[in-house]
């Protein structure tokens, strides 16, 4: 990974245009090709980015360009499609490079890994007419545990969790921004499936349209008819 401390600007052009005017940002280049520009604010989410496939090259100013500072511009190209991130650096403040490794990715305690796998095995929960397309579907930061389709064949990702609290619906809401982005899935809605969803995450989800699903586990491993419950 490549960490860039610069003072920039950053224009994205494609489907959407977006500007960013002079100021000094995080810039992170990853492994897999992404670039991501950050400030010192918002938390984990990026001012703007590039996902992956994409590729970037740096080139000179033009001499209008170099009379208002900028000494290089970063032009990112992503492979798919015709969008592009333009950084214009003004000045580099600080630049390294790191070998992070291969990451283990995370790792689910056994209920959840064993949801995941029985939802799965019985997508039908979701509602009727819904398919499974894969588990583990990979995006640039991470996997999704289920991408399905539903009735009509739209996009639907799905995030398990044992217990689901906000960090599982913020972590949804970053997998669908991704997901979203891409053509051939959008649009992509969300289910947050988990055994006990808080009120709080509950209330987060219903406000960025992600519905919320409750999975009754000893059900679906068949220890437990429903059907013949008195209460």
């Amino acid at each position: 990974m490549r960490l860039v401390i610069a003072r920039c600007s950053v224009d994205y052009a494609g489907r959407l245009s977006a500007h960013l005017p002079l100021a000094t940002r995080l810039l992170l280049l990853k492994a897999d090709g992404s670039v991501l520009v950050h400030s010192d604010s918002l938390s984990y989410k990026p001012l703007n980015w590039m996902s992956p496939p994409c590729f970037l090259s740096t080139i000179e100013p033009d001499a209008e360009q170099a009379a208002l500072g900028v000494q290089q511009i970063w032009r990112v190209g992503q492979a798919k499609t015709a969008d592009q991130l333009v950084i214009s650096i003004h000045e580099i403040l600080h630049d390294s490079s790191h070998d992070l490794g291969v990451d283990p990715g995370l790792q689910k305690d056994g209920v959840e890994a064993h949801l995941q796998k029985l939802l799965a095995e019985q997508i039908e929960l979701l509602g009727e007419g819904y398919r499974l397309v894969r588990r583990e579907y990979m995006t640039a930061i991470g996997p999704v545990d289920i991408l399905a389709k539903d009735a009509a064949g739209g996009s639907v990702a799905v995030e398990i969790k044992r217990r689901g609290d906000i960090d599982g619906v913020e972590q949804l809401t970053r997998y669908l921004e991704l997901m979203n982005r891409d053509p051939l899935l959008a649009p992509v809605e969300g289910v947050f499936a988990a055994q006990e969803i808080k009120p709080q995450a509950r209330t987060l989800a219903q406000d960025r349209g992600i519905r919320c699903v409750v999975l009754d586990y000893d059900a679906m491993r068949g220890l437990d008819d429903a059907h013949s419950r008195l209460f």
